[in-house]
């Protein structure tokens, strides 16, 4: 439309100039005629250049130029600006190439920024693995498999144990309320605080009620941690238990075939300064082919859709007792296994979850047995559970 009428003003012109100045040139000498036609036409072209290059060439050169400095992100905090055209269409494109630059400029920084969390969340999850998956300590008398798995990158509950003297060993898995990478560099200084404490104490009440004493001033409000403690005397062969409000103690008897819920007590860390008075150590008879199950909340509260939207079903303690009492015998033998039990509660709560996966928690399991007298490792079933048992969701990968 705009060069049309670019056009039709330059006829005009030119109608003009014959109108009023032909005779002049009818009567030049051929020579100078031509001569003056010719500079008409360089004034009219130069006209139409200057046209195009300040209304059409110009923004289209500015648009390479700002798009080529955002490649090369020297497009930083310059403005970006335009020059107008005589052509609406043209100033709404420029328009819009501005606002879309403006946008791919603040992604491309937010991209940079996200880049920069997501290498120091890496760094924190690599932290983290390497002070958890350590080799797990060997207590004679006892089979224990453990594993934990995080949601998502960084793991805000786990398992741990840990030797002191006169023979003691303490086994006990915990869960952080909160999530992400704060409730996971928490989870990672209880763990030491936990180490140390041990050193010095012997009772577990000792140990949590020192550990809270020292981060209760320290964690933010909202962030809890319950825990679940096994403390095992290896030279008198005696169970001992305590919680700071974690999930039921599952304990499988070999003599009964029964698999017993035995519920928590207490308080989790930090909701008040001193615990030392709730938390009480008991003693549980715990014989040669027993097995005790700690767990955090995720295998039971797993649930079998792919979201949450009122119709889903949560494994729940009953499923969890089930998948215990069932676990297959060990070859020739008339008891479970650690690793038979465990297997088992892997294989029934991918079943469970046979949706496309969905972890909105982390998940932590250990699977504690008394050894039998006649127990030979050899016989034992491998963790390493054949494809055809499990979903596509499996928590040990």
């Amino acid at each position: 439309m705009v060069v049309s009428l670019i056009v039709l003003a330059i006829m005009i012109f030119n109608a003009f100039l014959a109108y009023f100045f032909g005779d002049y040139f009818l009567k030049e000498t051929s020579n100078l005629k031509y001569i003056n036609v010719l500079l008409l036409f360089l004034i009219e072209t130069t006209i139409i250049l200057i046209i195009i290059q300040k209304f059409y060439d110009k923004p289209i050169k500015q648009i390479k130029f700002f798009i080529h400095k955002l490649y090369t992100w020297k497009l930083k905090w310059e403005k970006i600006e335009i020059d107008k055209s005589i052509n609406k269409d043209l100033n709404y494109i420029s328009n819009s190439i501005v606002d879309i630059l403006n946008r791919l400029r603040n992604i491309k920084e937010e991209f940079l920024h996200w880049k920069t969390i997501k290498w120091e969340v890496e760094l924190a999850k690599e932290i983290q693995w390497k002070t958890f998956k350590q080799k797990l300590i060997e207590i004679p008398s006892l089979n224990i498999v453990a594993n934990s798995k995080p949601a998502w990158e960084i793991g805000w509950d786990s398992y741990d144990i840990i030797k002191w003297i006169k023979d003691n060993y303490y086994i006990y898995v915990w869960d952080a309320t909160g999530h992400w990478v704060w409730a996971g560099l928490i989870m990672m200084m209880v763990n030491a605080l936990i180490a140390w404490f041990s050193k010095i104490y012997i009772r577990w009440s000792q140990i949590m009620a020192s550990t809270n004493e020292i981060l209760k001033p320290r964690v933010k409000a909202n962030l809890l941690m319950t825990v679940l403690l096994v403390r095992w005397n290896e030279e008198e062969k005696r169970f001992f238990f305590t919680w700071a409000w974690h999930e039921y103690l599952m304990i499988y008897k070999q003599k009964t075939k029964k698999t017993h819920k035995i519920k928590s007590w207490g308080l989790a860390l930090w909701m008040i300064k001193d615990i030392s008075k709730l938390l009480k150590e008991k003693e549980l008879k715990f014989e040669p082919g027993d097995i005790a199950v700690l767990y955090s909340d995720w295998i039971t509260e797993a649930i079998n859709r792919p979201k949450r939207d009122g119709t889903e079903t949560m494994f729940w303690e009953d499923r969890l007792v089930e998948a215990i009492s069932k676990a297959p015998n060990m070859k020739w033998k008339n008891y479970k296994t650690a690793k038979s039990v465990y297997n088992n509660i892997t294989i029934k709560l991918s079943q469970f979850m046979w949706y496309n996966p969905l972890q909105l928690d982390d998940i932590t399991l250990a699977v504690i047995q008394y050894k039998p007298e006649d127990y030979i490792e050899e016989n034992d079933y491998s963790t390493d559970i054949p494809e055809e048992m499990i979903t596509q969701w499996n928590w040990k990968t």
